[in-house]
């Protein structure tokens, strides 16, 4: 996939025909990801690239307070003397102002479809437990099922906590476990049962099924949608 460096809008030559090259190729690529229904690595790629530009432009004297912890320290002194020495260049400035201004609107468009993608999906998803909930559910399993696939895959997952400017955020850790065909055997009940007998570390582990009826990819999108759905799920639960 074609992508921008953290800092694409003001490096090199300061061009608006140009940049708006540069950009056009990065959201046809994106876009057509969208088209298949692949959202991830895509749309978080571009909302980091949108908060970019929106920080830049709208809090260039804080930019370490705003920009996304992707940035290093020595990318945000770069972008702090860019604008530093632009900011004496009327025209120079005012060339980089009208970039940003027609990348951010581009992309933000972008990032509605995307969007609306995953709202879609997040729509279509049905989370529930299996057989009886602990009361810590911090740590557990999840099995993911969609449309007409003939498996169904076990995630391990862990929720950690953590805060930022005042708010407390959950987060998951997931990893792979295995996969069953679906048939009357293996069930919901008869995966979790396997998982209790052949990893012990959780005798007694919080387990949901999340199934949907769509068929898209699942390393692109179904995956990365239903951990954000099953944060949710638990956040309601607590």
């Amino acid at each position: 996939m074609k992508t921008l460096s953290e800092t694409w809008f003001a490096e090199g030559y300061i061009d608006f025909e140009l940049k708006k090259y540069t950009l056009l190729a990065y959201l046809q690529e994106v876009n057509k990801y969208f088209g298949q229904h692949k959202l991830y690595p895509q749309l978080a790629d571009i909302v980091f690239h949108y908060n970019n530009l929106v920080a830049f432009r709208e809090n260039k004297k804080f930019l370490q307070e705003h920009f996304p912890k992707k940035l290093s320290g020595f990318q945000l002194e770069k972008l702090q003397l860019l604008y530093e020495q632009m900011i004496e260049d009327d025209a120079l400035i005012k060339e980089l102002e009208d970039i940003i201004q027609y990348a951010a609107e581009k992309m933000k468009r972008t990032i509605e479809n995307g969007s609306e993608i995953y709202d879609f999906v997040e729509d279509k998803i049905v989370i529930s437990p299996v057989g009886l909930i602990p009361l810590d559910t911090k740590e557990g399993y999840f099995l993911l099922c969609a449309g007409t696939t003939k498996y169904t895959f076990a995630y391990h997952y862990r929720l950690s906590f953590f805060e930022k400017h005042d708010e407390k955020y959950r987060s998951i850790k997931t990893s792979f476990v295995s996969s069953w065909q679906r048939n009357i055997v293996n069930t919901y009940e008869g995966i979790k049962t396997e998982l209790i007998r052949y990893r012990n570390h959780l005798p007694n582990p919080a387990v949901y099924a999340i199934e949907t009826e769509l068929a898209i990819p699942m390393e692109e999108t179904l995956l990365p949608v239903a951990k954000r759905s099953l944060v949710k799920f638990l956040s309601r639960a607590a």
